[in-house]
């Protein structure tokens, strides 16, 4: 309830995250990434989520999925996709260096679209590739780039060939996943798709959940922990 003394407490300090202090002041740091006032405020109502905002998060998605009873979580950061499709597999090999992505459980990438946000998630149990867009563009051509880098990366770093006609791609229609209702929210929904997913969770959130989960984002960006 709103009455709630701890709530109270999380509310005033997220205001203070928003209205005290200078916009270079940092907020919180983990993941190497700093965040600053000014960062957290593209949380506040209708601000466009930055690249700074958005790794940090998942930043959070990928140590929680660490705990036992979550799936293994893998993130790529949001410079990822915009490099391989300008590149190829050559031009990200390295961003994987010691590391085996198919280990993992699930790979979320979060992509950056010019002035907007979707996600690519790839399920290694279900050998799926899904494509989430809260404006409900297509991605298939977007599934297909992340299946030929697969198929290098797995042939390459674990000389296995992957079979890809054994892989599932798919764009997420409209009916099947919420939509936002106006041209700020791409960067939450993408985070929330995320959230959603890598703990094994339908997606139940509507537009009108937007607010909230802008100000809880404040608070666990902060506090380096997921409510």
């Amino acid at each position: 309830s709103p009455l709630n003394p701890l709530f109270q407490a999380m509310e005033s300090e997220i205001s203070a995250a928003f209205d005290s202090g200078e916009p270079e002041d940092i907020l919180s740091r983990a993941f190497k990434l700093t965040v600053t006032r000014e960062d957290i405020c593209t949380l506040q109502p209708l601000g466009w989520l930055n690249d700074r905002i958005m790794n940090f998060y998942m930043g959070l998605l990928v140590e929680r999925s660490k705990k036992e009873g979550y799936p293994a979580v893998y993130a790529f950061n949001t410079f990822f996709y915009s490099k391989l499709s300008s590149t190829s597999h050559k031009g990200v090999k390295k961003w994987t260096k010691g590391v085996d992505i198919f280990e993992h459980d699930v790979i979320l990438v979060p992509i950056h679209l010019r002035t907007h946000w979707t996600l690519l998630v790839i399920d290694l149990r279900e050998k799926t590739i899904k494509y989430f867009d809260s404006l409900g563009q297509k991605g298939d051509h977007i599934c297909k780039t992340v299946l030929k880098y697969l198929e290098e990366e797995s042939r390459e770093k674990r000389n296995i060939e992957l079979a890809a006609s054994e892989w599932t791609l798919h764009s997420m229609g409209t009916e099947e996943i919420p939509q936002q209702n106006n041209g700020s929210d791409c960067g939450v929904f993408v985070c929330k798709f995320a959230d959603f997913i890598s703990r094994d969770k339908p997606i139940i959130f509507t537009p009108e959940h937007m607010p909230y989960f802008r100000r809880k984002m404040v608070w666990e960006i902060i506090h380096q922990q997921l409510l």
